[in-house]
């Protein structure tokens, strides 16, 4: 996805095209034109648009993890032994290589990323933090939160 240095400017019927795509983006190219007030054709050019500005990421369809047997949620803090370019790209690709790992976020303060890591059960995450994540050269602790339960999750930004 093309990096976008600024906020591109949405007029409404971008916000509508946005909105309602976040929400499902299943819908034809027809029914998101009738819905925001718009042609085909018009729709259809402002939706390249915005993928084109890097503002529409791939389209993809969320999946239950519970379903496939991924119910457990850990946010796991992480700290490495070093903050040198190449420590942390390490530590970066090594991370992206991990399935089990579905958000990473470099953090300001005591810790030096959090991860969201998707697990069976508690053993299947035991497994993980003992021979894979703390295994890792870069890493020099971690603090492991299990999740109760999800109150609230979303994939839509608000506009």
């Amino acid at each position: 996805m093309p990096f976008v240095n600024e906020a591109r400017t949405l007029d409404a019927i971008d916000r509508r095209i946005v909105a309602l795509l976040q929400a499902d983006a299943t819908l034809t190219n027809a029914d998101l034109a009738e819905r925001v007030g718009a042609s085909a054709a018009s729709c259809w050019r402002r939706v390249r648009a915005l993928e084109t500005s890097g503002l529409l990421g791939a389209t993809v369809r969320l999946v239950d993890p519970a379903a496939v047997g991924r119910g457990v949620n850990v946010l796991c803090n992480v700290r490495i032994r070093s903050h040198s370019m190449d420590a942390r790209q390490e530590f970066e690709r090594f991370v992206d290589a991990r399935p089990e790992v579905v958000e990473c976020f470099s953090m300001s303060g005591e810790w030096d990323y959090l991860l969201r890591i998707v697990v069976a059960d508690v053993a299947d995450y035991n497994g993980f933090l003992m021979q894979t994540l703390l295994g890792h050269p870069s890493v020099a602790g971690a603090s492991s939160h299990f999740a109760l339960s999800m109150t609230k999750y979303t994939t839509a930004l608000p506009l």
